[in-house]
C-alpha cells in the first residue's frame, strides 16, 4: 500500500505543471526564460574559457617553437665539435703511430712536468 502511494506522489510531481490541453502558460514561459538566460550565462562563461584556452596554446606553441630552435642549433654545435674533436682524435693518432714522435711527446711531456716541479718548488 505505501508503495502505491509513493508511486501516485511520484506521478503527481511528475505532472504537476500539466492541465487539460497543454502546460500551464504563465509557470513554463517563466521557467523557459530562466533556463534560456542560464544557458546564456553558461555560454558566455565557455566563450571565455576557449578564448584563454587559445591564448594559452598560442603561448604554448610559441615556447615549444622557440625551444626547437635552441635545440636545432644545439645540434648543430655539438655536430660541429664532434668533427673538430675527430679530426683532432685522427693528429693524435698520426703523431704516436711513429716512434719518434713518441720520443718527441716523452720529451716535451718530462719537460712540462719538470718546468712545473720546479714552479712549485721556489713558489
Amino acid at each position: 500500500m505505501n508503495s502505491r502511494r509513493d508511486y501516485r506522489g511520484n506521478r503527481t510531481a511528475l505532472f504537476d505543471g500539466i492541465e487539460e490541453g497543454g502546460l500551464r502558460a504563465s509557470s513554463s514561459y517563466s521557467s523557459h526564460e530562466i533556463d534560456e538566460h542560464d544557458n546564456e550565462r553558461a555560454i558566455d562563461g565557455l566563450e571565455d574559457r576557449v578564448n584563454i584556452l587559445k591564448r594559452l596554446t598560442g603561448d604554448i606553441h610559441e615556447e615549444v617553437e622557440g625551444h626547437n630552435r635552441v635545440l636545432d642549433r644545439m645540434g648543430n654545435d655539438m655536430d660541429a665539435s664532434r668533427g673538430v674533436l675527430s679530426g683532432t682524435m685522427d693528429r693524435f693518432k698520426m703523431v704516436f703511430e711513429t716512434k719518434s714522435s713518441r720520443r718527441m711527446f716523452t720529451l716535451v711531456a718530462s719537460f712540462v712536468v719538470i718546468f712545473l716541479i720546479i714552479y712549485y718548488l721556489t713558489r
